[in-house]
């Protein structure tokens, strides 16, 4: 009983994190900015910007347009939490 106890000690802070929306887990506007493009990048969007294109490349890119990347609502809904994190850390846009 006592092994099962420290285990869930050591495991439970694990799982917290886990539970945890992505944004609130971001420590900076880079993690912030890292996370959404992520998204995109995985969907097939192509950044124009330099910072875009250095963090992620265009390979194999599909979409110009951010509005017509097919997200999921799940991908949205993600999206749109970061994005609101975003404003309120007040990052560069």
């Amino acid at each position: 009983m006592r092994a099962l106890t420290m285990g869930l000690a050591v495991l439970g802070p694990l799982f917290a994190v886990a539970a945890i929306p992505l944004p609130a887990r971001a420590e900076s506007c880079d993690d912030l900015w890292y996370a959404r493009n992520e998204i995109y990048k995985a969907q097939g969007y192509c950044f124009r910007t330099r910072r875009g294109i250095e963090a992620f490349g265009n390979a194999g890119c599909q979409y110009d347009n951010a509005e017509e990347v097919p997200l999921s609502a799940a991908q949205r809904r993600t999206i749109a939490d970061i994005q609101r994190e975003e404003r309120a850390r007040r990052c560069p846009r």
